[in-house]
């Protein structure tokens, strides 16, 4: 748990640090950087998603019947922020291949820094998942804020954030708009330049993984 907001869980696996310095790498291409959102994407979801619930159910084994944990209810929504929490998605989906996938897609004014919705579309009953909202770069947050109120809207209680990095601001903003959401974060930065961009940082996530400036 970060110390400064109760509700954001840095996660400090040396695997996460180890991968994220080499996307911060200015020589990192796209293949290889696309390869590492995503496996980093999946480790934090194993630890984001450690309290799903379980049910015991019946299971016929080559052996024996006997009654096995599995998960319970809805599976989870997947909810990528456009368009480089695209980049998260297949992370999460390989140790979740039956999530159910939305996208929100939002721009952010290059004067005033504040969200603009182009698109959203939403699973059906996300009162009764959890809502895992992919986003790899926190900055200012507004995206983030803007986002968990279109779902929340819709019908979502259960909200977990999965980013690879966040400066403070963002997870400051965040946590006052919805104390309510979990953040899980692979680091946190110093902070943002004066054009509101990460620093250290990693340029722009998704230019770099896809390929475009």
């Amino acid at each position: 748990m970060y110390k400064d907001f109760e509700n954001v869980y840095e996660i400090t696996h040396p695997l996460i640090k180890h991968k994220i310095s080499i996307l911060r790498n200015v020589d990192t291409g796209t293949n290889e950087f696309r390869k590492l959102v995503e496996e980093v994407a999946m480790l934090e979801a194993y630890e984001a998603f450690r309290d799903l619930p379980l049910k015991n159910v019946e299971v016929q084994t080559p052996i024996e019947k006997c009654y096995s944990p599995m998960i319970e209810g809805k599976k989870v929504a997947i909810v990528p922020i456009l368009r480089a929490g695209l980049g998260m998605v297949n992370g999460i989906t390989a140790l979740i291949p039956t999530a159910k996938v939305g996208h929100v897609g939002l721009y952010r004014d290059p004067v005033t820094h504040e969200p603009h919705e182009y698109y959203c579309k939403l699973p059906e009953s996300l009162d009764e998942r959890l809502v895992a909202v992919l986003d790899p770069m926190i900055a200012t947050g507004g995206s983030l804020v803007a986002a968990l109120d279109y779902i929340k809207k819709n019908g979502g209680k259960h909200i977990k954030i999965l980013s690879v990095l966040a400066a403070p601001e963002g997870l400051e903003n965040i946590s006052k708009a919805h104390p309510d959401v979990e953040i899980y974060v692979g680091t946190i930065d110093r902070g943002l330049n004066e054009n509101a961009y990460i620093v250290p940082g990693l340029g722009d996530a998704g230019d770099r993984i896809f390929g475009t400036k």
